[in-house]
């Protein structure tokens, strides 16, 4: 049976991961021109969204890490029993890390370039003043709800596949009738 408290726990997590990347997206830093008597520069907002971009990426990896202990990462411990439920447990188990991936090269490169500002000055002409893209949070958001509904449902099917079941040990394999 699948633990009920594990599950609450890891939707919590995701929860608050996708809170915090929606977060991040609507707190991206927003840059403006400076002029001083010699040159223009640019001048950045509120850096607060790298902050919760690098949060929401910690709780889906601490929601990932629950999720594969708790499961002993598919290949460790006993067998599954063979059915529809291991089948399915296995091609979870692949998408759920699949889009554990995407969203976190998402939300680690929304960090990274909220956090780079352009430290050049121009006396010519206006400096190219560059920020994060629109959607790269949202993107990582998005794949925050794929994983975190991909995940609970590969715990659920593992845990069906793992109740119970004991391979037969003594089973040495192909028996042969006595040598006459």
């Amino acid at each position: 049976m699948a633990s009920t408290l594990l599950l609450v726990v890891v939707f919590i997590f995701d929860l608050t991961a996708f809170a915090l990347a929606v977060a991040a997206e609507q707190r991206r830093a927003s840059a403006s021109w400076y002029e001083d008597q010699n040159s223009t520069y640019c001048v950045y907002e509120s850096d607060i969204a790298t902050g919760l971009g690098v949060g929401s990426l910690l709780f889906l990896m601490a929601s990932q890490i629950l999720i594969t202990v708790a499961s002993r990462c598919l290949c460790c411990g006993r067998a599954l029993r063979p059915g529809s439920s291991r089948a399915m447990a296995i091609a979870l188990f692949i998408t759920c890390w699949v889009t554990f991936i995407i969203a976190e090269v998402c939300l680690l490169a929304g960090s990274v370039k909220n956090a780079y500002h352009t430290k050049y000055r121009t006396i010519v002409s206006n400096p190219s003043c560059e920020t994060l893209r629109k959607g790269v949070f949202g993107a990582g958001a998005a794949f925050i709800v794929f994983t975190g509904i991909v995940s609970e449902l590969y715990y659920v099917s593992y845990s069906k596949s793992n109740d119970g079941y004991q391979p037969n040990i003594r089973d040495t394999g192909i028996r042969m009738g006595t040598y006459n």
